[in-house]
């Protein structure tokens, strides 16, 4: 299987399921030896993918996101400018 078709494939998962997924993605990438950190990250996460599981927040799509992101960085660039 292609790494494109398993993709196609996680992404027909429901939204709980991908957030786990990706959950353990992030985490198999860590690359630190500190146990009380990978931990502290581990909680993190398992907190985050549960709230969003259960809808307690507001998910916003990549697009909104970076649009967001693209004109916080414009505003903070200028501020700097602007000094």
């Amino acid at each position: 299987m292609s790494t494109e078709e398993l993709l196609a494939q996680i992404l027909r998962l429901p939204r709980h399921e991908r957030a786990r997924l990706a959950e353990e993605l992030l985490s198999s990438l860590e690359e630190t030896d500190d146990e009380e950190v990978a931990a502290a990250w581990a909680s993190e996460l398992e907190r985050r993918s549960r709230e969003v599981a259960e809808g307690n927040v507001q998910t916003v799509d990549w697009g909104s996101a970076r649009t967001e992101l693209l004109m916080e960085l414009e505003v903070r660039r200028a501020r700097r400018a602007a000094s």
